[in-house]
């Protein structure tokens, strides 16, 4: 019994792989489709830019972060087409007024200064304090002199 449930475990096993590969391959070809130069692109690692060009001797693809600014990148670090309604979805907590700007300026700048004010409360490293508890300064033993042989 526990030979035709390993020899079906092992089946659909093999079968869920095949199945996996096929998709990874679908994906792969249709991203491989939409990777055209003048798309924008992101890397694995987070970069936006715009495809350049892209060499598939080499697997070099010349992406533009900025204008003028072209990096040279390995053609698997495409990681996806970026549309332009997610780029705005993206810049959705931006403002959309200069009023809302200095708003949100203002409420950070008074973010920051509540912060300092609280960091300026704490004791510097090795400062002495009052112990709130026994309301004494903790103070240490006045050192005895040390005994010289005269």
């Amino acid at each position: 019994m526990s030979t035709y449930i390993f020899i079906i475990a092992a089946v659909l096993l093999v079968g869920f792989m095949i199945f996996n590969g096929r998709r990874n391959r679908k994906r792969q070809e249709a991203l491989k489709s939409t990777i055209v130069p003048g798309v924008e692109v992101m890397t694995n690692f987070g970069l936006f830019g715009t495809l350049k060009s892209v060499n598939d001797v080499t697997n070099v693809a010349e992406v533009e972060t900025t204008p003028g600014t072209i990096i040279r990148v390995h053609r698997q670090t495409l990681s996806k087409v970026v549309a332009p309604e997610e780029l705005t979805a993206a810049s959705g907590d931006s403002p959309r007024s200069v009023e809302e700007a200095m708003e949100i300026a203002n409420r950070e700048q008074a973010d920051r200064e509540a912060a300092a004010k609280i960091d300026e409360a704490e004791p510097a490293y090795g400062e002495r304090v009052d112990d709130p508890i026994t309301k004494a300064t903790t103070k240490r033993a006045p050192r005895a002199a040390k005994k010289t042989d005269d």
